[in-house]
């Protein structure tokens, strides 16, 4: 590895340990490699530029508006309450109802930290005044925040997509076994906690409010109907459905709910367009650094010295997994994905992974890292939202983990759990 090579890489870790924020870091380092490379630093705007230009990076900025609209418009709030009606008599049942409300709030929002947000500034305090401890209500909060990568539709899976240009679609498919086992993993987790703590279950649901809940929760049901629907259907693409989905949350808490005000838009629009600039800020300068790494042939060389330790297909997949949990772990997604993007494709085509079943491996492996400390976004989020210490959520995340971790492997050694769905899509 030349001088560049090891000035990029040490510069790197060098600034993320002094706590440089990363998009600062990447558009630095990008600076300093073209400058080494005695090129013109105009190129940096180029590639700059460049790294933001895709349409398909549109579906971000519209899922997360969706989130938002969905959050403020109640549209949340009813998920839960329709699931508690059904299983909240069950043992851990007002656990599994958020397990429950997460997965379809996923289904809109796309964003760990959104899914977090909305469910668990609702359930916290509800879970807590049921029996539950504070810590491992923000605890499953936290956890459910992965459900948003997992069950499509992705911001994550949008991103890979466009890095290795491949079907978005088959993508979002690829997430849904998963999630769903995540879920039923969370689940079980519940019914464990419940019986072990003697939280004493709900009374069972009446059939009138079984059905004033169907009534107030079936437009928020209709939603991930309406967008993944629509994208399966053929009626418009990933990145119109992010747009249909936040026009469908608008419309749904302004005129049927009537939660949402419209008052209320322009900060809603706020918000979403700072966490659309943050992830835009943080893919250009990704995109700029992966340039430079790429045109000094970096991935190629990482890729050759990996392969030269072992080909064993299955020890290289239980090598990939364990790196992308440990830079989850400590880096932030979105950068982790680009830069590492070359690399990961080159291993993937040398052992014949599937490219869908590795892009689900990949982005579902950084989901669990917005659960991991110590940069998990997720549990910033939850600690947030309940006043808890990062270290008492951290304890109660443990099981909610060893999940994720299973579902992680089944995801690498079992094809089909990625593969069947996309494979009928055809």
């Amino acid at each position: 590895m030349d001088d560049t090579g090891l000035v990029l890489i040490l510069g790197l870790f060098g600034l993320l340990i002094i706590g440089t924020p990363i998009a600062i870091a990447l558009g630095l380092l990008t600076l300093v490699g073209i400058w080494m490379a005695d090129l013109n630093l105009l190129i940096a705007a180029q590639r700059f530029i460049a790294g933001s230009s895709s349409t398909t990076l549109l579906a971000i900025p519209g899922f997360i508006l969706a989130g938002e609209l969905m959050g403020a418009g109640g549209l949340s709030r009813r998920l839960v309450r329709l699931a508690s009606t059904f299983i909240g008599h069950l043992p851990g049942g007002l656990s599994m109802s958020t397990v429950g409300a997460g997965t379809f709030f996923g289904a809109i929002s796309g964003s760990a930290p959104a899914t977090t947000a909305a469910i668990g500034s609702i359930m916290i305090n509800e879970l807590e005044t049921r029996g539950y401890q504070r810590g491992y209500a923000a605890a499953l909060s936290t956890a459910v925040g992965p459900l948003g990568q997992m069950i499509p539709p992705s911001i994550p899976m949008v991103i890979w997509g466009v890095l290795a240009e491949e079907s978005i679609s088959k993508l979002f498919l690829a997430g849904v076994i998963p999630g769903l086992l995540a879920a039923a993993g969370f689940c079980v987790v519940s019914v464990i906690y419940a019986k072990r703590q003697g939280v004493v279950s709900e009374s069972r649901a009446s059939g009138t409010d079984i059905i004033a809940a169907l009534r107030e929760g079936l437009w928020a049901l209709l939603a991930p109907v309406v967008i993944l629907g629509g994208i399966y259907g053929g009626i418009f693409t990933p990145t119109e459905a992010a747009m249909v989905g936040a026009f469908y949350s608008a419309l749904i808490g302004l005129f049927v709910y009537r939660d949402l005000h419209w008052r209320q838009l322009p900060g809603i629009l706020i918000n979403a367009m700072r966490t659309t600039a943050v992830i835009m800020f943080i893919i250009v300068t990704a995109s700029g650094f992966a340039w430079v790494i790429a045109s000094e042939q970096l991935p190629t060389k990482i890729t050759e010295l990996i392969l030269g330790v072992t080909t064993n297909p299955l020890l290289l997949l239980l090598f990939i997994n364990l790196l992308l949990l440990v830079l989850g772990a400590v880096m932030d997604n979105i950068s982790a994905m680009v830069i590492m993007s070359g690399v990961l494709i080159g291993i993937g085509a040398q052992i014949g992974l599937d490219p869908i079943q590795l892009g689900a491996m990949v982005v579902i492996n950084f989901a669990v890292g917005m659960v991991t400390p110590p940069l998990g976004y997720s549990i910033f989020v939850a600690s947030s939202i309940s006043g808890m210490s990062i270290e008492r959520i951290a304890k109660h995340l443990l099981p909610f983990l060893g999940v994720l971790l299973l579902v992680v492997g089944l995801i690498a050694y079992v094809p089909a759990i990625t593969l069947w769905l996309p494979g009928m899509l055809g």
